[in-house]
């Protein structure tokens, strides 16, 4: 005899969820111990240290050669009487630094001023030259025609020393303050022109070509493709004269007078200052090889 036993749908249904329960505790702690071994066993990136060589190659070598070049000029001015020692010469640094804008007369300005006006003449000087050869450099570097007319006006000019342009300056503007400015225009006017040409013409043929399947006008050509492939040129050509304008303004204004780094250098030298003298040198070195 054979017994059947029936089961109502609401008792399936808690069999069936009380099944679904053991199984799932079951299981648990088996994945929670696998994902917590998966996390442990996943390497963490560690900080990167600091690497004491290199930061000693770095900082050493010109620490070494300050010291070396401060030791030389001590042993040289030692027994010295007209030059002075290193010790001297900070001394000297530190009190003029201390009070840079004081004013005694039109012919005794501290250093302050004779800076801010030299670096007026400079900014004067190089914003002409600026606005003139960088556009320059792009007509020169763009048509072969205007490259091969200025080609040969620039291999005679660009040679001629500084200061040879000082007396034509003087004898046009007939002041110096304007020919001091005109002179640091023509000197520093040929980097910036020669290097945008050169970066004008070494525009890959591929862009050009591209803008004259398009029918791009001459504007679109210049600001859309020639502009930023040539501004690494452009401004290599702008520190260098920066470099050039600080060069020639020192030398311009000893001879020009008036007030200015170079006046005052050149005034020290007449007061026998020779401390005074090396720190606007220093303060000069430092200036140009920033601009540079």
């Amino acid at each position: 005899m054979v017994s059947a036993v029936f089961h109502s749908p609401l008792e399936a249904s808690q069999q069936l969820a009380e099944e679904k329960k053991r199984t799932a505790s079951s299981v648990r702690p088996e994945v929670s111990k696998g994902q917590h071994a998966d996390k442990a066993s996943i390497p963490q990136p560690e900080r990167p240290g600091i690497d004491w060589r290199e930061l000693w190659l770095r900082v050493l070598p010109p620490v070494i050669g300050i010291a070396l070049l401060v030791g030389i000029w001590a042993l040289l001015t030692a027994k010295s009487t007209t030059f002075p020692t290193p010790w001297a010469t900070f001394d000297a640094a530190a009190k003029l630094f201390a009070d840079p804008f004081y004013r005694n007369g039109p012919n005794d300005q501290g250093i302050g001023w004779n800076v801010l006006f030299s670096l007026e003449r400079v900014g004067a000087g190089f914003g002409l030259a600026a606005l003139v050869g960088i556009p320059l450099g792009f007509v020169i570097g763009r048509f072969t025609f205007f490259s091969r007319m200025a080609s040969p006006l620039i291999s005679l000019l660009k040679p001629v020393s500084p200061l040879a342009w000082l007396p034509i300056g003087l004898l046009v503007f007939k002041s110096a303050n304007p020919a001091a400015i005109w002179t640091i225009f023509i000197c520093s006017i040929w980097p910036m022109v020669i290097n945008t040409a050169v970066g004008v013409q070494r525009v890959p043929q591929d862009y050009l070509n591209v803008a004259r399947v398009l029918a791009l006008s001459e504007w679109k050509v210049i600001t859309r493709i020639l502009l930023p492939a040539v501004l690494p040129y452009m401004l290599t050509g702008v520190r260098l004269s920066v470099g050039t304008a600080w060069l020639v303004i020192v030398a311009a204004e000893m001879l020009t007078g008036g007030v200015g780094i170079g006046f005052w250098v050149w005034d020290e030298w007449n007061n026998l200052n020779v401390k005074h003298i090396l720190v606007a040198i220093f303060f000069a070195v430092h200036a140009v090889r920033n601009g540079r």
